[in-house]
């Protein structure tokens, strides 16, 4: 938190490994790479999950259960589920016609918001946003809107600018948002790990909570039991997100390899803000072939990422032209698949090669697998949490990537043998035992 820097874990020589403190680069070079605490003080505590196989990692609890929340939540804080343009439209999509386009798009998804990315301050204004925040509230839509970290850690020219940095603006600018009925922040472009800069998160994050708003952080840090400490944080990107995947093709082939690793690295952290589930075909808001990057994952995989993928609130990659474009079993399971869970169970897997988990949100098993091998995966899965006397809903891919859903009945005997393609998805949905 702010009482500390943030820090690492470095490895060495052998077996050795030490902690890394911020480097002296951070924030243009300013503030110190060390910590400062008053006498007698605290350091953080320094945590390492281990185990003799693979789900003590994936089901760690360990960042929660050391820390405690620091202050009250001013209100009930509602996560779920919403849209956003500006991962298929990039910057150009942040105008007035887009946002409310994707304002009835989310509500036909039933989905609860719309992220309205960088931009928005000159290419929409103030007043528009409050049009928007009406007409979103019409439709049961809140808005969740981006602004830039910066002080003088980055010239990033994307705006709202100078506002997150300065308590005074800071807070008029949060009253404003919340007379506004806007539900969240979306705040972008930090500058390291030092101490001042982990005051600037926690001010933020005690600012938001007074005027009821959710926090979601980008370019930023890892979370270290944050879900815990700061009642209406929501999540950190910490990651290589979506936004890579319409950057380059690259990111694209390397799609499925890096959703094998994320379960098992950064998402057992903390909840991450990925923005994924993309059911384009193509990166560019027609879908239209040859056009930007190609999405080379199946449409089961875009399912499975849904639930592999934590975090309390899901801006999808989705788009508003596939609710006639996509798969009508895929637009359901986007419409109805959770963003809390209240149980995970690792199943199988390996980084980098394939992984299969499962998680529960009350009396349902989400269990969800990708693989990112050249050659099938052939598993044989025992899935002892499910209630086989209930049929369960399976989405699955044949060899070409052409996926499918069925209601069917498991075996009571036997275990569900499973063939998942080479960057191909698998996602089973049943009653709990």
């Amino acid at each position: 938190d702010g009482g500390y820097c943030a820090s690492r874990l470095m490895g060495g020589n052998g077996n050795t490994y030490t902690i890394g403190y911020p480097q002296e680069g951070e924030m243009n070079g300013l503030g110190s790479a060390f910590a400062g605490i008053p006498l007698p003080g605290e350091t953080p505590w320094r945590i390492i999950t281990v185990g003799t196989d693979l789900a003590p990692i994936v089901e760690t609890t360990a960042p929660f259960d050391v820390v405690s929340c620091k202050y009250e939540p001013s209100q009930n804080y509602d996560y779920g589920k919403g849209s956003w343009s500006w991962i298929i439209g990039m910057d150009g999509a942040t105008n007035y016609d887009e946002q409310r386009r994707y304002i009835d798009f989310s509500a036909a998804m039933g989905y609860e918001s719309i992220l309205v990315d960088a931009l928005w301050d000159t290419q929409i204004g103030y007043d528009k946003i409050e049009e928007l925040a009406r007409y979103g509230k019409s439709k049961g839509v809140d808005l969740y809107l981006w602004y830039n970290s910066n002080g003088y850690w980055n010239h990033a020219p994307q705006g709202p600018r100078g506002i997150m940095d300065n308590a005074i603006a800071r807070r008029r600018e949060m009253k404003w948002m919340h007379d506004n009925g806007i539900r969240g922040i979306k705040v972008d472009f930090f500058g390291g790990d030092k101490q001042e800069m982990m005051r600037i998160y926690e001010d933020i994050l005690a600012d938001a909570n007074d005027y009821g708003l959710l926090v979601i952080f980008h370019g930023c840090t890892l979370p270290r039991g944050w879900e815990r400490m700061y009642p209406n944080y929501a999540a950190s990107e910490a990651v290589l997100a979506s936004e890579n995947l319409h950057f380059s093709q690259g990111s694209c082939d390397a799609e499925a390899f890096n959703a094998t690793l994320h379960p098992f690295i950064r998402n057992t952290v903390g909840s991450m803000d990925f923005g994924g589930s993309a059911l384009n075909k193509f990166y560019n808001y027609k879908n239209e072939p040859n056009r930007g990057s190609r999405r080379v994952t199946s449409d089961v995989f875009a399912l499975a990422t849904a639930v592999l993928f934590q975090s309390p609130v899901q801006h999808f990659a989705l788009a508003p032209n596939n609710l006639t474009d996509a798969p009508a079993w895929a637009i359901d399971f986007m419409k109805s698949v959770p963003t809390t869970w209240d149980d995970i169970e690792f199943i199988d897997g390996y980084p980098g090669r394939y992984v299969v988990v499962a998680r529960r949100n009350g009396d349902k098993w989400y269990i969800a697998g990708v693989n990112a091998q050249d050659a099938p995966c052939e598993l044989s899965l025992e899935l002892p949490m499910l209630d086989r006397e209930q049929p369960v809903m399976m989405y699955t891919d044949d060899k070409t990537l052409n996926g499918t859903a069925k209601e069917m009945k498991l075996n009571k005997k036997k275990p569900l043998k499973v063939s998942i393609p080479s960057k191909g998805g698998l996602v089973v949905v049943g009653n709990a035992k």
